[in-house]
């Protein structure tokens, strides 16, 4: 018999917050987290604008030398875990260490060290170039830190699978602690990449919204006005834990996490597969292995970037896996990232947490800037405003380059 994996503890960070209480009270404001990006100079840029964490100091979270080994992703997971463990109450001891592991990931990885590290090498010749510009800025190191910061020494993954790996990374956890291998897991993903060559190499692609002269309107997902996503920065981690290791030590249980499912579109680098067929089959493998019906789910956080043609291919996988509950309104969906931007590579864990949240606090965060809905997203997508809804069964999907897709189920806890 597979066991029981709940979530014990959240941490997130992002554009509309630095930690859970924050980012979970600015999204049922409505709060956006764009504004002109104050990074670096964005002179020439044709786009200038991003949803950047702000007045966030890593020195709150590791010292000054240690600090200028580490890129920014992996600042924002030590800093997103520390709350996660802190709500957890989860102590890694002599007795316990080998039980508990790590699987923290990221799509880019350390793009800003990378810039700068390479900017040195131009200008002062390959002795300028930083020895610790390699593990600053490879994925696995925000793994490999938070491990070495806790002393957890099971299973230790780092997964880059773009904007799913997250999703993917509490997915594999949850397996891991499924089959036994693991007691308990530390899991999600970072990422910070709003740096030059982020932005414009996004840019050129013509992904990303151009509405520089209003950052906040930005991001319009469903909306039929929207033009592109909004690269957002931050972290999202969620402490799991085999629900009997999580009673014995008498842990507040969040949630229980019940379902994951994973596909691939095998289609186009970027682009979904038509009518939304990968995505429609990961949300299935998510019902299916959670061994319930789709109309047992309440609430979906969609992966929505507000791109003119995934929002569309996304509303018709849900439309077709949840029938009549989806085309009459009674389930609800929104994309939080009308507030959040884009995480990325955290996405997923980021938006885990939001839809933990929506479960413990029995509402769903709006969709922002839902003005004109395409009428080719027919669905409830729960506009402008907060809504109060009984939700037992919830779901969060992401969805990456490459055609990589993971949904991921959560119930509410109870025993």
């Amino acid at each position: 018999m597979q066991r029981r994996v709940v979530v014990t503890g959240i941490g997130l960070l992002c554009g509309v917050g630095n930690n859970t209480p924050e980012v979970w009270k600015n999204l049922l404001a409505g709060k956006s987290g764009m504004a002109p990006i104050t990074g670096f100079d964005t002179t020439g840029f044709s786009v200038t604008f991003a949803a950047e964490v702000k007045n966030f100091d890593p020195l709150n979270f590791v010292d000054k030398k240690e600090s200028r080994k580490m890129g920014r992703f992996i600042h924002l997971a030590l800093a997103a875990t520390y709350e996660a463990m802190e709500m957890s109450g989860l102590k890694i001891t002599p007795e316990n260490d080998t039980r508990v592991g790590v699987h923290i990931g990221s799509g880019i990885g350390g793009f800003d060290v990378i810039e700068r590290e390479h900017s040195a090498m131009l200008q002062g010749g390959p002795r300028k170039i930083s020895p610790f510009f390699i593990p600053a800025a490879i994925i696995n190191l925000a793994a490999g830190q938070v491990s070495i910061r806790y002393g957890a020494r099971g299973p230790n993954e780092a997964t880059a699978t773009a904007c799913t790996t997250s999703a993917h990374s509490i997915g594999d956890a949850y397996r891991i602690i499924q089959r036994g291998d693991a007691d308990a897991m530390i899991a999600g993903g970072a990422e910070a990449a709003i740096t030059p060559m982020g932005v414009g190499g996004f840019a050129a692609m013509r992904a990303l919204s151009t509405r520089n002269d209003d950052p906040a309107h930005a991001c319009r997902p469903f909306d039929k006005d929207r033009d592109g996503f909004v690269v957002g920065e931050g972290a999202g981690i969620l402490i799991l834990e085999d629900l009997e290791f999580a009673k014995a030590r008498g842990a507040k249980i969040l949630a229980e996490i019940i379902g994951y499912g994973m596909s691939a579109d095998a289609y186009h680098i970027t682009s979904m597969a038509p009518e939304g067929e990968g995505c429609h089959r990961a949300m299935q493998n998510a019902v299916k292995s959670a061994g319930i019906q789709p109309d047992q789910i309440q609430y979906v956080n969609a992966h929505a970037t507000s791109t003119p043609v995934g929002d569309v291919l996304e509303s018709a996988a849900m439309e077709k896996l949840f029938g009549e509950d989806a085309t009459s309104g009674k389930l609800l969906i929104s994309s939080t990232k009308s507030m959040t931007g884009h995480l990325l590579g955290g996405a997923g864990g980021l938006e885990a947490g939001i839809t933990i949240m929506a479960l413990l606090e029995q509402k769903v965060p709006p969709t922002m800037n839902l003005e004109n809905q395409d009428p080719e997203c027919r669905l409830n997508y729960v506009p402008n405003k907060p809504r109060d809804a009984k939700i037992d069964i919830a779901l969060s999907n992401s969805f990456g380059f490459g055609g990589t897709n993971g949904s991921l189920i959560f119930k509410r806890w109870s025993e």
